[in-house]
Order: C-alpha cells, then sequence, then structure tokens
C-alpha cells in the first residue's frame, strides 16, 4: 500500500466554447501532473459553463456518453503522464435521461467506474431537478493505482450521510468537484457567510469521518442569460486534512492549481486519537432512513 501521495483540484474558469474548455483543461492537467501531483480532480461540469441558471431542452446537446469526448481524452491523458483523473461530465446515458456524473480514470487510463450525483438542487440560478436524473449507482470509492479515492458532487457537500458512507468504504480523501457562487446581489450582505458554511460544513466532514478532503469549484463570472443577475463563482477551492486543517486554498479569482499530500500514518495517526468510526452507535441509527421524526 502506498502511504503518501499527492492530491491536486485545479480551479478554473469556463466561455460558452466546450472544445476551449477542453483544451485549456487539459493544459493545466498536464502542468499539475509536472508539478508531482498523482490524483487530480477538475471542476463539476467542466466542459461548458454553469448551465443550470436557466431552463432550455437545448442545453441538453452538450451531454455526452461514458466512453465519450471526455473519457477518450482524458484516458490517454492519464496514460501518458502517469495520473489518476477525476472527471466530472454531463453525462448523456439514453435519450430523455441524464445525469450529473463522475469518471474515475486511473494512472494506466483504465476507466474505474462512474459515480452519479446523488443529491440534485432546485434553487433560484441552480435548476438541477430539470437536466439531472438522481444518481442510481450509490455512493462509491474507487481503488486507484494511488490510493482509495471517494467522489461526490457539489450538492452532496452538505449532506453528512454522502461523506460517512464514501468514508466507510475506505475512502482516504473525499473529492468534491463543485459548481458553487453567489448571486451578485448577494454578495454584500451574505457572501462571507455563505461562503464560510461551504468551507465548515466540508471541513467538519473531514473531522467526522477521519479523511483528507479536496473540494474543487470553478471560478469567474458567469452569466448565461443576460436578462438574469447571473452567478460570480468564489473559487476558495481547499484542501484539508483528516483534523480539517487546511493544507492548501486558492484564491476566489484565479485559476490555479491547489496540491497537498496524503499520508496515511497521519490518517491513522489521527483516527487513533479521534476514533468516532470506532465509537458510533450503529444499534442506534435506524431511523436515518426516515424523512422526519413526527
Amino acid at each position: 500500500m502506498i502511504k503518501k501521495f499527492i492530491v491536486a483540484g485545479i480551479q478554473l474558469s469556463f466561455t460558452e466554447q466546450p472544445k476551449e474548455n477542453l483544451k485549456k483543461t487539459i493544459s493545466w492537467v498536464k502542468k499539475a501532473a509536472k508539478q508531482g501531483a498523482n490524483v487530480i480532480c477538475l471542476p463539476e461540469l467542466y466542459r461548458s459553463q454553469y448551465f443550470c441558471q436557466k431552463e432550455d431542452s437545448k442545453t441538453f446537446d452538450l451531454a455526452e456518453t461514458i466512453p465519450g469526448v471526455s473519457t477518450n481524452v482524458f484516458q490517454k491523458i492519464a496514460k501518458e503522464n502517469k495520473v489518476s483523473i477525476a472527471v466530472p461530465i454531463f453525462e448523456k446515458r439514453t435519450a430523455g435521461v441524464y445525469h450529473n456524473s463522475l469518471v474515475m480514470i486511473d494512472a494506466d487510463g483504465k476507466i474505474l467506474g462512474t459515480y452519479r450525483k446523488m443529491h440534485i438542487p432546485d434553487d433560484p440560478a441552480y435548476y438541477e431537478k430539470y437536466y439531472f436524473t438522481p444518481g442510481d449507482l450509490g455512493f462509491k470509492t474507487f481503488k486507484t493505482k494511488f490510493g482509495k479515492i471517494g467522489t461526490l458532487i457539489c450538492w452532496d457537500q452538505w449532506f453528512p450521510e454522502g461523506a460517512r458512507l464514501t468514508t466507510l468504504q475506505g475512502a482516504s480523501v473525499l473529492f468534491y468537484p463543485t459548481a458553487i457562487g453567489w448571486h451578485p446581489s448577494e454578495i454584500e450582505r451574505f457572501g462571507e457567510a455563505q461562503r464560510d458554511s461551504w468551507i465548515t460544513i466540508q471541513r467538519s466532514h473531514a473531522i467526522a469521518n477521519g479523511v483528507y478532503v479536496c473540494s474543487v469549484n470553478r471560478t469567474g463570472f458567469e452569466q448565461p442569460v443576460k436578462e438574469q443577475a447571473g452567478i460570480q463563482f468564489w473559487g476558495s477551492s481547499f484542501i484539508c486534512d483528516p483534523q480539517g486543517v487546511i493544507l492548501a486554498k486558492a484564491s476566489t479569482d484565479k485559476e490555479e492549481i491547489i496540491m497537498a499530500e496524503i499520508n496515511l500514518d497521519h490518517l491513522e495517526n489521527i483516527r487513533r486519537n479521534w476514533p468516532f468510526l470506532r465509537d458510533r452507535r450503529i444499534d442506534a441509527y435506524n431511523d436515518l432512513t426516515k424523512r422526519f421524526l413526527d
């Protein structure tokens, strides 16, 4: 078992041109590999702008199959650069059935499997229920060449159940590719509190589960509908250790790579001293499968 490996998150901004986004992302993946990354994660829906700000049936044309455009490219990139890559895509499963998904590609170029986003939001300018069928593959951990990687996507990051169930499959790090930002009218009043909540909840998953967390956001302003206010993505991608200590953090407004070491001995030490998994009362949690306790 490899005791240490390097994970990287690539924070980028995106245009309305999928080919341009793909080309740029390839360049950044190669850059991260040259800097020593072993496992690399891209932002949610990396090949387009965040189209869920509107409901438009033509947008389904952006979806791709598995295998397809992204997997064909990144299988080759992964093999050439000897890196594992978490590739979030807009998946076309069949006519009329689409998912917000992630394909895990190992360092030999092989596809290890697919994760489909389990929690689908429906908020102003985040109209995901129109586009995405809820995931039906369950929570997933992938055994890469370097270690066991858990993958969740964006809205999943607010739910402790997803982090727990992924950790219980042996993940040493949880990746959260995401697309989250501010409604411009709310930045001044709520902006800092919203971003702080986002960071805090994910750090809490790291602490409660004794795992590393790598959250990878996009940055930049996107306004696909000129009559709408658009979204200012807040970047701030980060990596924290099993105590919630921030190991790397990106800016709010720049394209950049964040990197940190995953150290299984450190993880072991934290879990020995904070044995939350040991002390779980699994005999008392049946009510968690209920919507609400009336």
